[in-house]
């Protein structure tokens, strides 16, 4: 699968980075132009997410491979890899099964863990829009409300569509994304035994419950030279509640030589 990504900066020690669910490369836009200074910042669309190409599975392993196909393809062997919440669980499964592949490994706000949670709700109110016809995003977006009262979430979800005729077209894959939330939601069993030993960044948000207490003992088992931090304040999507905070994380960890 031919991956479509945004690159950022020519000169530099390349950077992988992995969006989450119903995100795109282009949300990590702010992050990557402030590195792109020092680093080439290589920010990918998932399958199924942006302008890359569908597929029917969304299992965790299948995307992997699909990233370290691209790594491969493009020469990226050995650089840093961060993801966010999906993104980040792609990110530890192609950790686990290319150990070599990557440098190191930065996760944010997303642990290796089956969550019993469902995102099913934010697939079918998608779905239910009528993005036909002629139509303007407020009035899209007054129609999700009865659904997703959030309004960062709306306005997230409604970041996926796109003009198309006379109205819109949903640039996300909702059929797959919704028949495959099991896979999405879980970590896959077969890579129970797979370690991966290399630096590992766990950044978690102060007031998410993404990355509890609980789920400690299985980041070691999995990433046993891993370290967590918290930044205060953030919630699920760090990189957006607190850019400052995470930019200065990121940075570091990239910087390290230890």
């Amino acid at each position: 699968m031919n991956l479509h990504h945004l690159t950022f900066g020519e000169a530099g020690s390349p950077v992988v980075i992995l969006h989450g669910l119903f995100g795109a490369a282009k949300n990590w836009t702010t992050i990557a132009k402030r590195l792109q200074t020092e680093y080439r910042v290589v920010a990918l669309d998932l399958r199924n997410h942006g302008q890359s190409p569908w597929a029917p599975s969304m299992h965790l392993n299948d995307m992997a491979e699909d990233v370290a196909k691209f790594m491969a393809a493009n020469g990226l062997q050995g650089a840093p890899v961060v993801g966010h919440s999906l993104g980040g669980k792609v990110a530890m499964a192609l950790a686990l099964r290319h150990p070599k592949l990557i440098g190191r490994l930065l996760v944010s706000d997303i642990a290796p863990v089956a969550y019993p949670r469902t995102l099913s709700g934010y697939v079918d109110a998608m779905q239910a829009l009528n993005i036909s016809g002629e139509k303007r995003r407020k009035d899209l977006e007054n129609d999700l409300k009865k659904a997703v009262e959030e309004p960062g979430i709306r306005a997230f979800l409604l970041s996926n569509l796109r003009p198309s005729g006379d109205g819109f077209e949903w640039q996300v894959n909702l059929e797959a994304i919704g028949n495959g939330m099991a896979d999405i939601m879980g970590f896959p069993a077969s890579l129970d035994d797979h370690v991966y030993d290399g630096a590992t960044l766990f950044v978690r948000g102060q007031t998410s419950d993404y990355v509890r207490p609980a789920h400690h003992g299985g980041i070691k088992k999995f990433f046993p030279k891993s370290k967590i931090v918290t930044v205060k304040g953030a919630g699920h999507w760090i990189h957006a509640d607190k850019p400052d905070a995470f930019y200065d994380i990121l940075k570091g960890f990239l910087d390290w030589r230890g």
